[in-house]
């Protein structure tokens, strides 16, 4: 396992690359969630399959809108569960940048942040996206 990773968390799909290797990961930013517990019941790819084929209670979710995090919690879970994946765990705690999106406030980069750390990554760098589509303000 690469000591070194990158992570793009994308509106649409969500990227993790490895140093070395290349693009190692890349699911629809989608969560399945138990609507009655709030559980995580599968991410990515599981999740958009799971959409209109499961009971009236287990929904599926978009934790990221138009370059905004929309639900932290549901967003923290999912990027737990993709880096354990890719193969984090307490003793291989790799280097992480993740790309988040220019619209989240500071609250929620530092969240995020957090929300790796806890994941299991040793260093976390956090990177902007600029978003120049209509509508949508840009901040550095």
């Amino acid at each position: 396992m690469s000591r070194d990773l990158a992570i793009d968390l994308g509106t649409a799909n969500t990227l993790v690359y490895a140093k070395g290797k290349g693009l190692v990961l890349n699911e629809p930013t989608v969560v399945a969630l138990d609507s009655r517990s709030r559980e995580v019941l599968a991410i990515g790819t599981d999740a958009w399959q799971m959409i209109g084929r499961t009971p009236g209670y287990i929904v599926a979710e978009r934790p990221l809108r138009g370059g905004a995090i929309t639900d932290f919690e549901v967003t923290e879970r999912m990027l737990s569960v993709l880096l354990h994946r890719v193969g984090v765990s307490r003793l291989n705690r790799p280097k992480v940048l993740i790309c988040v999106p220019s619209a989240i406030t500071a609250v929620e980069r530092r969240a995020v942040k957090e929300a790796a750390r806890r994941a299991g990554s040793r260093w976390i760098q956090k990177a902007l996206e600029r978003y120049r589509e209509e509508g949508t303000r840009s901040r550095q």
